[in-house]
């Protein structure tokens, strides 16, 4: 840590003061009892200390009375355009005409005067964090959130070598530490565009035209067009922790290329609407198709022309492509605290009613839907599986790594056809499916506050941290109605808080988890999976700040469709064993409510235990990861990990919601704890031949 050396003077608050009306309207949140100049040079010393070079952008941040902040004590990261850079971009708007409603994006001179108040804060917000980010954070590809609230994305240009942002601004001079950050110079201003997805599409003939058609033609173009939503019940008591103001929303586009549809013998939207028709059909036949939420409801597809229409196949080929949340290519797989031997994956639910695709993280490569046999299953004791029963069916469909973003999504092209066809539910989610506590809501992703780090919460809260009980730090507290699969029946009694757990030694799966306080009572929509019977699981780390809990399950949210599950599960009870010692060997005795004891104490590595604990409805934690990032304990060989089997039935694709509601009202201060849902078909936890694997 760099010694930051600083005198407060009054001087700087007066000056931050006066220009409060237009702070306010950038929605920034400055602790303003930190408020002080240095001794050093800070972010606005260095722009101002070199006029020849930075004095287009320092008017810019002084427009708006940024130049105060950045002369402030904090810790920001400034993307800084040169003076060439702006001129060349303030040129780009001016002659812009293409927009008749506002024609030269508003300017009134084709000079940095001309710009108009709006205009400037969206140029310099885009180009500052609130964090401090260096130049090797950014080295293997990032996206970063910037005070305008808009991702920026990072990569290395494969020739020059240099990071760029955007897939367009250079890095010219990166790392200039200072008192209050860290200064990178870049070549160009950084581009944003301003469309919505279907419009960015458009922009891109030589990769979309036909998939473009395809979106217009079905009407989704003119749909996708959310933004935010701010109507989510107020929060009295934040108990200081950080409160979203607005809830970002967006949409993520797989999208094929027209090479790769013509690779498939489709050369115009017309052999497209042939194939989309071929593929879907037949999905929904009674009796025999795949499509098992069409087909339960009598839903006929249509092969005709009304593309509008949910039930037409080019409609259902489209939707199948379309998520509704904002993720960039770095963020569609996780990277945290897993083993070395596993794949990565994630599973996302499409604008097609009730269905998921899988992206599998190969050597680098972000594959959809692939296929490989027995996934979940093992024929050898504390390993994977033999190549001789996983054998890989499909490859899987290669996302780019382009990372086409629009004004509320990205674009993401795809090198072959992706379909919801006969061996997707049959095949690629025929397995334990294992889904993040936050990859159940889109809005996680799209407000980038999935793994988020501590500092960029701090940053976001103004420099506060919270407290509520024993539960203190930087972390998110989750309105009601923030999330659109997720409603809370008592209000501000329910207070659940996102923990990213990033900088933590947490035995959590990614390493975050929910948590929550109070006298809580909430349910979340579980997510869709194919017919057929399941083990719903949760898993959690149990220890005595935990309460206890009664499970409901509903085809609604409405309380009335809840029915209870199985007896409360009493998340204080931590696993222990008694000892015995016989000849210097140390003979362990089962935990008396779960049955866990080390698995490795045993000499079949705990499968026989494995099946007394799944006897008694619980399960070991997963060989996947490890506690804590890099740690060398894994989650099953900790005592405080454990998965309980909540349910056993035969679930129908469609809605389900799971209600948690406590059974001690008055233990206010006693946390709930989420971490992960399974869902395990039952031709793996009770396979015939082969036994479910640890992982």
């Amino acid at each position: 840590m760099r010694k930051k050396i600083f005198i407060q003077t009054m001087a700087v608050l007066t000056m931050f003061f006066s220009s409060s009306v237009l702070l306010t309207s950038c929605k920034e949140n400055i602790d303003e009892s930190n408020l002080y100049t240095f001794t050093g040079e800070t972010i606005e010393d260095f722009l101002a200390n070199r006029s020849d070079e930075f004095s287009s952008f320092n008017y810019i941040l002084t427009r708006i009375g940024y130049d105060k902040i950045l002369s402030a004590y904090g810790m920001y990261t400034c993307f800084a355009p040169n003076n060439d850079a702006l001129k060349v971009y303030i040129d780009s708007l001016y002659d812009d005409v293409s927009n008749t409603d506002n024609p030269h994006n508003g300017m009134t001179a084709k000079s940095l005067e001309g710009l108009t108040d709006s205009l400037c804060k969206d140029i310099a917000l885009f180009h500052l964090l609130s964090t401090e980010i260096m130049g090797v954070d950014m080295s293997n590809g990032m996206t970063l959130g910037t005070m305008l609230g808009r991702d920026i994305n990072t990569s290395i240009d494969s020739i020059t070598g240099l990071t760029v942002i955007n897939r367009y601004s250079a890095i010219t001079s990166m790392d200039n530490e200072l008192e209050n950050g860290v200064l990178h110079v870049i070549d160009h201003v950084i581009q944003r565009s301003n469309r919505f997805v279907s419009g960015e599409m458009e922009e891109h003939p030589d990769l979309f035209s036909i998939f473009s058609q395809a979106l217009t033609l079905t009407g989704l173009a003119d749909s996708l067009t959310a933004q935010k939503r701010t109507d989510y019940e107020e929060i009295t008591s934040t108990y200081n922790f950080y409160v979203p103001e607005e809830c970002a929303l967006g949409y993520t586009i797989f999208a094929e290329t027209d090479e790769a549809l013509q690779a498939n013998g489709i050369n115009n939207i017309e052999d497209l609407i042939a194939f989309a028709n071929k593929a879907y059909a037949d999905c929904a036949k009674p009796g025999t198709g795949w499509y098992d939420y069409y087909r339960n409801r009598g839903i006929e597809v249509s092969t005709g022309t009304d593309f509008t229409s949910p039930a037409n196949a080019l409609n259902m080929f489209v939707r199948y492509h379309i998520l509704k949340c904002k993720v960039s290519f770095d963020k569609l797989v996780r990277t945290f605290n897993e083993v070395s031997k596993v794949t990565l994956f994630e599973y996302y639910e499409t604008m097609l009613p009730m269905t998921l695709f899988k992206i599998s993280r190969i050597s680098g490569k972000r594959l959809m839907n692939r296929w490989v046999t027995n996934s979940s299953l093992t024929d050898r004791i504390g390993e994977m599986a033999s190549a001789s029963i996983s054998t890989v069916m499909r490859e899987g469909i290669e996302v780019r790594n382009n990372n086409i973003q629009a004004l509320n999504g990205y674009l993401h092209p795809i090198n072959d056809m992706l379909v919801y066809d006969v061996n997707v539910p049959k095949g690629v989610l025929n397995e334990r499916l294992r889904f993040d506590d936050t990859a159940l809501f889109g809005e996680m992703m799209s407000n980038n506050f999935r793994m988020i780090s501590d500092a960029e919460v701090r940053a976001l809260n103004g420099g506060k941290s919270g407290s509520d009980g024993a539960l203190g730090g930087d972390y998110i507290r989750c309105p009601n109605g923030f999330f659109e699969n997720l409603v809370i029946y008592n209000g501000n009694n329910t207070r659940l808080y996102y923990l990213s757990g990033q900088s933590n030694g947490w035995s959590n799966y990614q390493g975050d988890e929910f948590n929550c306080m109070g006298a809580y009572d909430f349910a979340f929509r579980l997510p869709p999976v194919p017919d057929g019977t399941y083990e719903l699981r949760m898993g959690y780390t149990a220890n005595g700040n935990r309460g206890m809990l009664q499970f409901y399950l509903g085809r609604t949210s409405s309380l009335n469709a809840m029915k209870a599950l199985d007896i409360p599960l009493d998340m204080r009870h931590e696993p222990s064993n008694t000892t015995t010692q016989s000849g210097g060997v140390t003979t362990y005795s089962p935990d008396v409510v779960t049955g866990w004891l080390p698995y490795l104490s045993t000499e079949d590595m705990g499968i026989e235990s494995d099946a007394n604990m799944h006897n008694l409805g619980w399960m070991r934690g997963p060989l996947y990861y490890t506690v804590g990032k890099g740690g060398s304990t894994v989650a099953r060989a900790n005592r405080q990990d454990l998965r309980r089997i909540i349910t056993k039935m035969q679930f129908e694709q469609g809605e389900y919601w799971l209600r948690f509601k406590t059974v001690l009202p008055n233990a206010t201060t006693s946390q709930f704890h989420l971490d992960y849902i399974e869902f395990c078909p039952e031709n793996v936890y009770n396979n015939p031949q082969y036994v479910e694997d640890m992982y």
